[in-house]
């Protein structure tokens, strides 16, 4: 039985959360269907262009994308504080840009005269607005409507093209994070739709490679901040270079005409998060395999589970395999 977002989403344990959309009826996101010779790689380019509006309009930052044949994966950074800085007229603003919102929401936009009770109207509205634009429910909900709207259009039919519930896995420590980020960078090559990372198209690490040969990183995706140990504005806190290093590296030991073992560099920044070159292997070509839920050490997800109100704490023995060794 699916369990409710409550026990899936909870952000006094992590803001970075896994999702993976699929579609139905054998429907296609991209590729070439092999029976009708039609190709749908134009629809990344929708699904793309929508994740990143949404993510300039939400408080959520996007850590890593792929989109596959038939699903989508993203690692999504909630950003708590970013939207407490909001003011109501910013959160109607930002509202506004998906949705019609209500009358009285777009009166006071165009500077329409109000009472006090409407302003008070507007105030109460605006408040719940600015939890929807901190929901990944939500965010998944602007993301999937229009893209199966879009796509029912061209295929001329109607009813569901995605499945009515998005999987969400919380990443509760950097490990499981680092681990699920290069987990869905590596989608493409692991599925041979890509020789390498960087021929990856429409996926986050395509786009963080072409950006750090100029030096820089992809304003579309959080940032890495590098040195964890210094305070630094948000982002992920590790060296865009060993991330880099650890997909690239990785890549090439799943590639089935390249087999071999992870180099000593490479397992130098394993050891730092305390994750084995074994585990990391398992953990990078089927982490949806090994956690159906929240990810992270034993302990990190004993405190997960007592937030949400678990009795029992899932997972706990792929954690400890997996993420709680030296």
């Amino acid at each position: 039985m699916p369990k409710p977002r409550s026990q899936q989403i909870s952000l006094l344990d992590t803001p970075y959360y896994h999702i993976c959309s699929r579609t139905v009826r054998k429907a296609f996101l991209c590729g070439v269907d092999k029976e009708t010779g039609i190709s749908f790689e134009h629809r990344r380019t929708w699904i793309e262009k929508r994740i990143f509006q949404l993510a300039q309009v939400f408080s959520i930052d996007i850590c890593a994308h792929a989109v596959m044949h038939n699903h989508l994966h993203l690692v999504l950074h909630v950003d708590i504080e970013q939207i407490k800085t909001w003011s109501m007229d910013e959160v109607l603003e930002r509202w506004h840009q998906l949705f019609k919102g209500t009358l009285l929401t777009q009166k006071y936009q165009n500077k329409k005269s109000l009472d006090k009770f409407q302003l008070a109207m507007v105030e109460s509205t605006a408040d719940i607005y600015k939890q929807r634009l901190m929901s990944i429910s939500w965010f998944m909900r602007s993301l999937n409507e229009p893209i199966a709207r879009q796509a029912n259009r061209e295929d001329q039919c109607t009813g569901h093209f995605w499945e009515g519930r998005f999987k969400s896995q919380a990443l509760l420590d950097e490990g499981a994070l680092l681990s699920c980020m290069a987990y869905v960078d590596l989608n493409p090559v692991r599925a041979g739709i890509a020789p390498t990372p960087e021929q990856s198209a429409f996926t986050s690490i395509q786009l963080r490679i072409k950006a750090a040969i100029r030096g820089q990183q992809p304003t579309s995706l959080l940032s890495f901040t590098g040195n964890e140990h210094q305070h630094k504005p948000t982002g992920i806190r590790f060296s865009l270079k060993d991330y880099l290093t650890l997909v690239d590296e990785t890549g090439r030991v799943l590639r089935d005409d390249k087999r071999g073992a992870i180099n000593h560099k490479t397992a130098n920044i394993l050891a730092r998060l305390h994750i084995s070159e074994e585990s990391w292997l398992k953990l990078t070509t089927d982490f949806e395999g090994i956690f159906t839920g929240a990810v992270g050490t034993a302990e990190h997800l004993c405190e997960f589970s007592e937030h949400i109100g678990l009795q029992r704490t899932h997972g706990i023995t792929n954690a400890q395999a997996c993420l709680n060794t030296a």
